[in-house]
This record gives C-alpha cells, structure tokens and sequence, in this order.
C-alpha cells in the first residue's frame, strides 16, 4: 500500500529519477508511519472498554508513533508539500487524532489534565485554519471530517466549562452545517441539526445565570478544588476508605443529552473530580512525565461512563470495577434512571419486589418480553433491582440513586458488613418545580452545586457575581457544621463515618444534607416523597432536622432576601 501511495503522490512531481534520494526517503518514511498510526488508531476500538490495564501499552504505543508522525511532518513540511503533495486539511486530520488519543486517555484514567491536551490540539486546527479548504474539494466525507471534529471539540469545550468558547464553535458548526447540506444535498442533514439543537439545549441547562457588572456570564466550575470539601477537624474519627471507581449511569428518557452524557451524568462526573491541572510538557505520552513533573496529589477516582446501557452491559462494568478495586477502597455506583415499578402484587418483601431503575431493553438480546406480559408473578427484566447490587455489597459500596422509583433501594439489606450508603432522591417534586426535569434533576443538581439548586427552589433565575460568592463563601460554612453534626452524632449508622475520610464522598454527603434540610423546610416540598432519603437512615435531629442548621439555612435565605420561600420554625411542625 505504502509503495503504490509512494509511486503515485511521486508521479506528479517530474520524473522519478530527479528526485533526491533523501527526499524519496523522506516521503516513504512518512507514508510508512501515517499508515501505521492509521493501523493503530484504528485498533483502539477492538480494546475493552473496561478493565484498567489491558489497554494501556497499545496506548502507549499509538502516542509514540502519532508523537514521531506529528514531528516528522513538522520539520519535513516542505519536502512533504513539493514532493508528496501534503494538504493542510491532512495535518488537521493528525491534529485531530491526537486531540481524540488525549480524550480518550481523560475517559479512561479520569486525570482532567489531558481534557486541556486536547483542547490544545483542537484549539490549534481551528487557530491555524487546517480544514479551511476542505470546502473548496468537492469532497462531502472531508467536510464530514470537519463538522466531526467540531462536534468533538464542543465536547472537550463543554467539559473543561469554556462555555464562550462553545458558543462560537456552535456558531461555526452551524454556519458549516448550513453550507454543507446546500452543497451536496445529504440524507445526513437531519442528524447534523440534531446534534446542534442537543448543544443548545445543554448550555441552557443550568436554572440560573451567575452575571459580572457588565451582564457577561460567569462561567463557574463545579469540579473540588483546594477549598471544596470541608477538612477534618482533630479529633474527628472517620474511616481510611478512598474512592476508587464510580460507575456513571444515565438512563432517564427525555433528558438533555449531548454526545453519550446526559445533563445529570455531566454534572455527576464533575463531582467526582479536581480541578484540571496543565501538563507541563507539549505531547509528553500520558503517565511517561518525570517524577518530578508529577502533581503531588491524589488522582482523580477512575469512572466509567454508562449512557444507557443494557442490563448485560451494565453487570460487566460492574464486576469488571468490583474486581480491580483495590483495598481500602470504594466503588460508587449513580444511577440516574426513570422508574421501573413492579407490575403484579407481591406477597413477600425481597429485593426483588418493589422494582428499581430501567436498563435499555435491546429487543434483539432478550425475547422474554412477550411471556412476560401474560404473566404477572415474573419480575421486571429491564430493570436494576436493589437485589441485582447485593453480590456487590461485598466490598465498600456507595450507592446514589436519582429516580422516580429510588426508594426501591430502600429496602436494602448490608449482608457482609461492609460499609454501605444508599442516597436516594425525592421520588416526585412538588407541581411548580416539575416542568424542570428535561433540564437536569434537581437532586443531582444539589449534589454537584449546592447554590444553583438552592437559588433555583428559591425561584431565583439569576444573580450578581459578588452576591453568589459572598454565598458560596456561607455555604462552606455551613459544610463545615453538617460534618461536624456528623461526625458528632450519637447514633448515626457507621458506614457514613466509614465513608467520610475521603474528599468527594465527604462533600456529597454534606451536600446531601444541605439538600434534604433545604428540602424539608421548603414552604411547596410538603410531602414525604419530595425529600430524599437514605440507607441506613440519618438521624433526623441530629442532622436533617437539626435546629442549628435550620437556622444556617434561614441566615442563606435573608442574604438572598428569599426568607418567605421557608418555614420559619419548622420543628413545631413535626
């Protein structure tokens, strides 16, 4: 392949003979490794998708060749331009492959540092104008390539929150898109405005608009950063246990989507994680930096995201996340999930009889759909039920269930002693707050920003930059007192102190409360079923109801002036 590659770009330049020998080299080295990375690229999908150890040598090995070829080019341009008659749209498309290697390594390490890799690879094709000419060739799979590329780089934008940089590139993509469909008359047109009309959507997710003086968006993150998690005191005795895998799940019908993420899986996945930091070094292979260059810090926990699955799938994962836990560790599990309610009339009350959350029921797996249907004893098949996370339960297990049908797990039962923490979202919402859902739960709003979610109930839509921070600074506050009501408590079940040593578990359980108490003393949130619960139960005086923090709350409220929004002495009401 490479030879007759070799002999026809050549041909057009003179006859054979004229040209140097070291330029003919020159070419055919190149020609040798374009193929090989294209080889190796696309092997990259015929790895497992889970498991943490069998891809990274093949990896490693595509970083190598594509650094070698990204080089090459740039120090043989010219002899490449004359001689083998490279275009700019083809570095673009090497730029971008290596923008894609350093997405794919951030979703299989979680490490938010190679999100601004690549960045930096997308950033320079758009900068250096790769695929300018790509609409001059009467080619409609190049101009693919490009509107691909946009698409991904929204992606990379939307996760590093570089919200100003998505919206021209929405523009942009929108602007291509348009020339495109007039051009070749494609089938493909209704998918191109589909991804657009998905971006649009997403960006305007969020409840509320945080404003600078001169009415520019603040664009604020929403990943734990050195002040997020509220530290431990002396004295407080927590267990040693460190998050070290979440499995992402998100199968709510009819929610914003972007790409494989779901409003909910976005806002959960930047829970999990700190703030990005730049690598140091331009195309260093991902993990090869010198010891030196090494940020001193505890990584990211490793994450699996799931956009949704099937139930095979999902049990994959898992087991494939519960095996490779190592000691001392946490596996996490958020299931955000419309409701799958049990069908016939159960007498017993297993963990198998009040249904959980749906699994995609890809038709042509299983054909058990028609018996079931006649049948009312058999259980729910495209389900997760709480039984179906017990063999699980071996390990430390955190469990976040986001679901019209979450207090299915409830029920659970902690057969090995284990450290086990079910968080469960309200299953209805009171009417006025309802319309909300398509943009996100509010329940995992609260978990991944606690002002949002808090101003968003108070029926705030916007809000001055200098305001939000006088607040988030009184909600850190108010985190430092919900760990120390914690870790505090007389009869609080163990495994929240078990789990409460690790920072991002740590900050979800405080948020948590904030949420449950915020929702408690609600004026609208009036029944039981729109507060969230737990497994094991909290406390209630000493934590979700507890008068001090009910003040925290109201104080909260006076500095947003919305203190009517709340019951003024809600213990009298119980």
């Amino acid at each position: 392949r490479t030879e007759s590659a070799l002999e026809e770009t050549m041909s057009t330049g003179g006859a054979e003979d004229d040209i140097p020998q070291a330029e003919r080299k020159t070419v055919t080295d190149f020609c040798y490794l374009l193929d090989k990375s294209k080889q190796l690229f696309n092997g990259l999908r015929d790895l497992p998708q889970y498991g943490q150890k069998q891809w990274q040598s093949y990896f490693g090995r595509t970083f190598d060749v594509y650094t070698k070829l990204w080089k090459f080019q740039q120090q043989h341009r010219q002899v490449l331009d004359n001689r083998y008659g490279l275009k700019r749209w083809q570095i673009g498309e090497i730029a971008s492959k290596i923008g894609q290697l350093y997405y794919h390594y951030y979703l299989r390490t979680s490490e938010t540092s190679y999100l601004n890799e690549a960045f930096s690879f997308y950033s320079a094709i758009r900068q250096r104008s790769y695929y300018s000419q790509v609409n001059k060739e009467d080619r409609p799979e190049l101009v693919v390539k490009k509107l691909r590329y946009y698409a991904r780089f929204i992606v990379v934008c939307l996760l590093l929150n570089k919200m100003d940089v998505v919206k021209d590139l929405v523009k942009e993509l929108s602007d291509e898109i348009e020339d495109y469909t007039h051009r070749f008359n494609t089938e493909d047109q209704v998918e191109w405005n589909l991804v657009l009309q998905e971006v649009a959507a997403f960006i305007e997710a969020d409840p509320v608009m945080v404003l600078n003086d001169d009415n520019t968006i603040v664009i604020t993150s929403n990943r734990l950063s050195e002040t997020g998690a509220p530290l431990l005191e002396q004295g407080m005795i927590v267990g040693q246990l460190a998050l070290a895998d979440a499995l992402i799940i998100g199968n709510c019908n009819n929610q914003v989507k972007f790409s494989e993420l779901t409003i909910d899986m976005f806002r959960m996945l930047q829970a999990l994680e700190r703030e990005p930091m730049n690598l140091a070094s331009q195309m260093n292979k991902p993990g090869m930096q010198e010891s030196t260059e090494k940020p001193a810090r505890r990584e990211n926990p490793h994450k699996y995201l799931l956009y949704k699955p099937t139930f095979s799938q999902l049990y994959t994962f898992l087991a494939a996340s519960f095996k490779e836990l190592p000691a001392n560790s946490v596996l996490l599990i958020y299931l955000s999930a419309t409701g799958v309610f049990p069908s016939g009339r159960s007498d017993s009350e297993g963990p198998y009889d009040f249904g959980g959350v749906l699994t995609n029921s890809n038709r042509d797996i299983i054909n058990g759909d028609a018996i079931h249907k006649r049948n009312q004893s058999y259980k729910e098949m495209h389900c997760l039920h709480p039984g179906d996370l017990y063999p699980f339960t071996r390990k430390p297990l955190f469990i976040i269930v986001d679901s019209s049908n979450s207090v299915a797990y409830k029920n659970f039962t902690n057969l090995f002693g284990q450290p086990l923490v079910c968080l469960l979202s309200p299953t209805a919402y009171p009417k006025a707050l309802q319309d909300q859902s398509q943009r996100g739960s509010l329940f995992t709003l609260f978990l991944n920003n606690p002002l949002m979610a808090f101003l968003f109930v108070s029926g705030l839509s916007s809000m001055r930059r200098g305001l939000w921070e006088k607040c988030q600074d009184y909600l850190r506050k108010i985190n430092r007192d919900i760990a120390q009501l914690l870790t505090h408590s007389r009869s609080i079940d163990q495994s929240f102190l078990q789990f409460f040593g690790d920072e991002f578990l740590r900050l979800l359980l405080t948020r948590f409360i904030f949420c449950s108490a915020t929702m408690r003393m609600h004026k609208i949130f009036r029944e039981t079923r729109n507060y969230p619960e737990s497994y094991p139960q909290l406390p209630r005086d000493e934590t979700v109801e507890n008068p001090h923090l009910q003040k925290h709350i109201l104080e909260l409220a006076s500095i947003l002036d919305v203190r009517n929004v709340f019951l003024e002495n809600t213990l009298d009401d119980y």
